[in-house]
C-alpha cells in the first residue's frame, strides 16, 4: 500500500476481515494488507482488523499507517486483552458491515484475482469459497508445496469426514450462515474444521476453488505447533463431536481416533511428509 494515490479499482460488496496479535510483524502485515487491498482486481469495499491485545510499537505503528492510508474504509478493533483467534474473529464479525467476509491473515499474501474469483461464485448464491494455497517459508516468490481442497460439494462432504476442507485463511463466507451455524467455537486450533462441519452439515452451499489464491507463510516450527497431546485430545474430541451430530460413521470414528491421534504424536518430520501426500487426498473409507 503506497502513501500515494492509486488507481482506482472495483470493489465488491464484502469486507476484508484481518486479526493482528503480538506475534505479527508489521512487514509481514504490510503485504498482507496490501495484497489483499490495494493489488486486488476487486477490492473488499471495507476492512476489518482486530487488533487482539496489545501489540510492539512497530506493529501500531503500521495499523495507524493503514488506517491512515488504505484505499478503502478500515475500522480496527482493539481487544484490551489476548484472548485468542476465536474471539478475535467474532469481534471482527460484529464490526463487518456486509453479509459477506473475507479472511486473511496477517502474513500471508493473496493472488490478486483471488476475491474477483471468489465474489463470482459468491455472487451465484453460495455461502462459503475457499481457494487452494501455496507454501513459502520467507520468500513468497519462491513458493513450495501446494494445498489443493476438495472442489465440489460431494467431495467436500466426504473430505470433511476426515480432514479439514477448507483452507480457513482463504475463506470467503457469509455472515448470516455463520450466524445460523453460531459462529466461530473454540476448539482448539480446530476451531476453523469446526465451523467448516457444521456450515457443511447445515445444508450450507460451499464450494472450493483448486486454484492456489494464497500463499501460505509456513515458517518454521509449523509442523511441529500440530502435534503433542494437547492437539491429539483435541482431535479425538471434535472426532466425538462429528460422531455425536451424526457426521461421520462409528467406523469412521474409529479409524479417525487411531489414525489422526497417532498423526498428532508423530516428530514434525514425519508429519510434514504425511500431511502433503495424505491430507490433500483424505483417508479410505470417508464416503458414507
Amino acid at each position: 500500500m503506497s502513501e500515494r494515490s492509486t488507481t482506482p479499482a472495483p470493489s465488491g460488496d464484502f469486507t476484508l476481515l484481518l486479526p493482528v496479535y503480538a506475534g505479527d510483524r508489521a512487514d509481514f502485515l504490510r503485504l498482507a494488507f496490501e495484497s489483499s487491498v490495494t493489488e486486488q482486481t476487486l477490492r473488499p469495499a471495507a476492512a476489518v482488523i482486530v487488533q487482539d491485545g496489545p501489540v510492539p510499537d512497530a506493529l501500531a505503528a503500521e495499523l495507524a499507517r493503514i488506517e491512515r492510508y488504505s484505499p478503502v474504509p478500515v475500522t480496527l478493533v482493539k481487544l484490551a486483552e489476548n484472548g485468542g483467534l476465536t474471539r478475535a474473529l467474532n469481534a471482527g464479525l460484529d464490526a463487518c458491515t456486509h453479509d459477506v467476509v473475507a479472511r486473511m491473515d496477517a502474513d500471508d499474501v493473496s493472488d490478486p484475482s483471488r476475491f474477483k474469483k471468489q465474489w463470482a461464485l459468491m455472487s451465484e448464491g453460495y455461502d462459503l469459497v475457499g481457494t487452494g494455497m501455496v507454501e513459502f517459508d520467507s520468500d513468497p516468490g519462491r513458493p513450495g508445496a501446494q494445498r489443493t481442497p476438495p472442489v465440489g460439494a460431494a467431495r467436500i462432504r466426504d473430505h470433511a469426514r476426515s480432514h479439514n476442507p477448507f483452507n480457513h485463511p482463504t475463506m470467503m463466507y457469509r455472515r448470516s450462515t455463520l450466524d445460523r451455524v453460531g459462529r466461530y467455537e473454540p476448539f482448539g486450533k480446530m476451531e476453523d474444521y469446526w465451523l467448516g462441519i457444521r456450515v457443511i452439515a447445515s445444508g450450507a452451499r460451499v464450494e472450493n476453488i483448486a486454484e492456489p489464491l494464497v500463499k501460505y507463510r509456513v515458517g518454521a516450527g509449523a509442523f511441529a505447533r500440530r502435534g503433542g497431546w494437547t492437539e491429539a485430545r483435541t482431535e479425538w474430541k471434535l472426532q466425538s463431536a462429528m460422531l455425536k451430530m451424526g457426521f461421520i460413521t462409528r467406523g469412521q470414528y474409529l479409524r479417525n481416533v487411531v489414525l489422526k491421534g497417532a498423526y498428532r504424536l508423530m516428530p514434525a518430520w514425519a508429519k510434514r511428509i504425511v500431511f502433503r501426500e495424505v491430507v490433500g487426498r483424505g483417508l479410505p473409507g470417508d464416503r458414507a
